[in-house]
């Protein structure tokens, strides 16, 4: 995959270089690098607003501080966001948690196919990001309730101005670091001559080959960008532009057996499971793990109702009993280690495998077109294509992929009037979006615990996949959903200072999901009926209609003061990880469903525009309970305070403060009173841990918490930079994380932490060199992975001291 563009790479360097007929003069770069709430961000409602304006908690990262600390990927975003802690996803930075359930990721301000863990959202190709916390607005159609990311590439326009740039100008950048890193990037941007017409034009390319602190783990990604624009007569506009993206490395499921001894002196339990391999060819297929021949798995015993801390042993065979809790489907001779220890093991150790991979291609187009003005209506159409190839494969027992894409065109009207006593816009929009997905995924014997980790028992079975035979899949669905909206969005500005910002929209999605049942291992696999099947849904279809709406108020006092309230409810659509919707959610009516927001909040400019200040306090929560993917789309309600500030202390010295404190609660465990999760060591105290480490108990746990697990609800960051004015730099940041629990049963405290994060750099004419050092005090800390179902059997422990340092050369 490393040469996949390296030729294009070559290329395009060369020709950035030979069109530089006018070396740019030296850029100055001020102390707020970009970072007040000056300019317009359309990403939040359309409008043509500041982030001091808008009433809703967002925030902008600019690609000066990108660069200045070197950011390499969405995860570490926490330190300049407030709300934005992110769980592990199984070591993949794909999407961000956005106050306590996952996000979502929008390009130019189209939203993008799902992306949990699929790869990396790349950051590197931004011109801003910008975070908005909580629902979309209506302009942008159904959306999950915590909140999205939107990527605004590199483009050639000039973002001030609207104006094509005059000049050619690029740069080359090379990055290393700690674990053989190795990432060369190239950009160029400027005018050129096509056809007797004058366009502004960029492109960006990305080649990694990379190691990492993870054993048996490497990352090899391209990227390629390029963006167009140009102006016809009469006030015509084009904007288009393409992106590729090209991933191979894999999950980081991080350490398994885990108990709280592990998080807090390292000591890890040895052994080695039963051999299953009964044929000898070195794996152990599904029909492997039926020792008995019944049609079923004998390693993965069900306990219903188990409560946290449950006192008893393990005893019996097929039905046994923990106390008074019977677990069905239990054989203790299979479950248990043969020759259980103990040994210290480290936080590279995992239980990935050299042949484990993810392996992802994006492709991401947009067309749009624009025109009108001078007084009269605007209009903008806006194209947007994507599709993702994901293969994802690992040797504990789990594999899946999809082959999904989108296609997405959106119309805006928009037009401002100036009123006696008011100012007034006005924004109408039709729309029409067609997802088509293919997803499968096999987990019907995915088994963390009978890994050892430290490979001293003996040698690893790895499970045959699904993927590699293209058979005995757990959930398997074809399909596709059109959702045709029409939304409109009004904002009236008084001279007094109030502002009422509202909007409605209306949605109509047709959604049709198949299953290719001779592709499943068994029926019962993910729809919970008994063989032969018959309740399963084979194939569903129906047609839903959403209603979205958003009120805002707001007032601008005297000094730059701007207190506000918003309410908003909004369509959500319930997608899995491939975008896919479930046969079984369609049949039921539960695969479109409401979010609501209540917010409240106050912004400011003050000390001559020198410091920005946002507080919102807020309520947000699914209001159907049963609608669920547990992957993507969890039925929450959060409630919370964000507080941010950003202040220039002069033109050279920038501090930036950031605090959350959240509490998410899983409403369908408050409903149902428990919720399936797999059961760990320390849920079981009168129990071995070597006992079931062959094999993974799962249980309804019952609890009277019902917080969402491994989302810490106090954190606090600060970061600064400062200028020398010499070329010289120095940046820094500082994040505070509270204790939290690694699952759902609370069994396994993480420790809080305080990461810090420390850079230097030095700019020429021509040149820049950064170094930055990460986790300075080499911290020892964890995040939970997918805490609320494997939260009590796996961890990830998080990296330790290591530096990046990059050098860019600019023409």
């Amino acid at each position: 995959m490393q040469a996949r563009f390296s030729a294009g790479f070559c290329s395009l360097l060369a020709a950035g270089l030979v069109s530089a007929q006018n070396v740019v003069e030296e850029i100055v770069v001020t102390g707020d690098l970009d970072s007040l709430p000056g300019g317009y961000v359309e990403s939040v409602f359309g409008f043509d607003k500041s982030l001091l304006e808008t009433p809703r908690s967002a925030s902008t990262i600019s690609a000066a501080l990108l660069e200045r600390f070197d950011l390499q990927d969405i995860d570490e975003l926490i330190a300049f966001s407030p709300g934005t802690f992110t769980q592990s996803f199984f070591g993949v930075a794909g999407g961000l948690d956005i106050r306590g359930t996952p996000g979502e990721s929008y390009f130019r301000g189209m939203r993008r196919l799902d992306n949990p863990a699929n790869y990396p959202t790349p950051i590197a190709a931004s011109d801003r990001i910008d975070i908005i916390r909580g629902p979309a607005s209506p302009i942008y159609g159904p959306s999950k309730i915590g909140g999205y990311v939107n990527i605004n590439p590199k483009s050639a326009r000039i973002e001030e101005t609207g104006a094509l740039p005059a000049d050619t100008a690029g740069a080359a950048r090379y990055t290393t670091g700690s674990w053989d890193a190795s990432a060369l990037s190239a950009e160029v941007g400027g005018p050129a001559l096509v056809g007797g017409r004058h366009i502004g034009y960029y492109l960006y390319a990305l080649t990694e080959d990379s190691g990492s602190y993870y054993d048996d783990t490497d990352k090899n990604q391209d990227l390629l960008q390029v963006s167009v624009d140009l102006d016809f007569s009469g006030g015509l506009g084009a904007q288009f532009g393409a992106m590729r993206h090209n991933y191979l490395s894999n999950e980081i499921s991080g350490w398994n057996r885990l108990t709280q001894d592990l998080i807090d002196h390292g000591r890890y339990v040895t052994g080695s499971p039963s051999s299953l391999d009964r044929d000898g060819d070195g794996y152990v297929s599904h029909q492997e793990f039926d020792v008995d021949g019944d049609g079923f798995t004998d390693l993965n015993p069900f306990a219903a109702g188990l409560a946290p801390g449950q006192a008893g042993r393990l005893e019996g065979t097929g039905v046994c009993r923990i106390g008074d809790v019977p677990v069905f489907g239990c054989f203790p001779d299979l479950m248990a280690l043969q020759n259980p220890g103990t040994a210290v093991i480290e936080g590279n150790m995992n239980i990935t495998e050299p042949e484990d991979t993810l392996d992802t291609s994006v492709t991401t187009l947009y067309f749009d077109l624009l025109g009108g003005g001078n007084g009269t209506w605007e209009w903008k159409n806006q194209l947007f294509f994507e599709h993702y190839d994901s293969l994802n494969e690992n040797s504990y027992g789990f594999s899946r992929f999809h082959d999904t894409w989108v296609v997405e065109n959106k119309f805006v009207f928009s037009r401002d009037w100036r009123l006696d006593g008011l100012s007034a816009a006005l924004q109408l929009s039709p729309s029409v979006r067609r997802t088509d997905f293919e997803h499968a995924s096999d987990y019907s014997n995915e088994y963390f615990d009978r890994y050892d980790i430290t490979r001293s028992a003996g040698a690893v079975e790895p499970r045959l996949l699904a993927t590699r035979i293209h058979d005995d899949y757990t959930e398997y669905y074809t399909g596709d959903y059109t959702n045709i909206g029409l939304a409109a969005l009004a904002d009236f500005t008084f001279d007094n200072g109030f502002s009422v910002l509202l909007g409605i929209r209306g949605d109509r999605i047709s959604l049709a999901s198949r299953q290719p049942l001779d592709k499943l291992l068994l029926p019962s696999s993910s729809n919970f009926c008994p063989p032969p099947g018959d309740c399963v849904a084979l194939s569903a279809e129906d047609e839903v209609d959403g209603t979205s709406w958003t009120l805002s108020l707001s007032r601008e006092l005297a000094a730059g003061v701007l207190p506000y309230v918003t309410l908003s409810r909004q369509t959500t659509v319930i997608a899995g990880q491939g975008a896919e919707v479930t046969t079984a959610n369609i049949r039921d009516g539960t695969a479109v469903d409401q979010s609501e927001l209540l917010e409240a909040g106050v912004k400011g400019s003050i000390f001559d525009n020198r410091l920005y200040f946002a507080a919102a306090a807020y309520r947000q929560e699914r209001t159907d309970y049963s609608a669920q993917s547990i992957v993507t789309n969890q039925a929450t309600r959060t409630e919370g305070i964000e507080l941010e500030a950003r202040w220039v202390v002069n033109d050279n010295f920038l501090l930036a403060f950031g605090h959350a404190s959240m509490e998410a609660i899983n409403l369908n465990t408050r409903q149902a009173g428990s919720r399936f999760s797999y059961v760990g060591a320390e849920d079981l105290p009168g129990i071995e841990p070597w006992e079931l480490y062959g094999g993974a108990l799962g249980a309804n746990i019952v609890s009277e918490d019902f917080r969402r697990a491994g989302m810490p609800e106090q954190i606090h960051s600060l970061l600064g930079t400062w200028d020398f004015d010499n070329g010289w730099t120095l940046n820094g940041s500082v994040v505070d994380v509270e204790e939290t629990h690694s699952g759902f049963s609370r069994g396994v405290l993480l420790p809080g932490y305080t990461l810090v994060n420390l850079g230097a750099g030095y700019e020429t004419r021509s040149w820049q060199f950064n170094v930055n050092i990460k986790n300075v005090t080499d911290e020892r800390y964890f995040r939970a992975n997918f805490p609320n179902l494997y939260g009590g059997v796996i961890v990830l422990p998080e990296l330790p001291r290591h530096f990046t340092v990059s050098v860019r050369l600019s023409f």
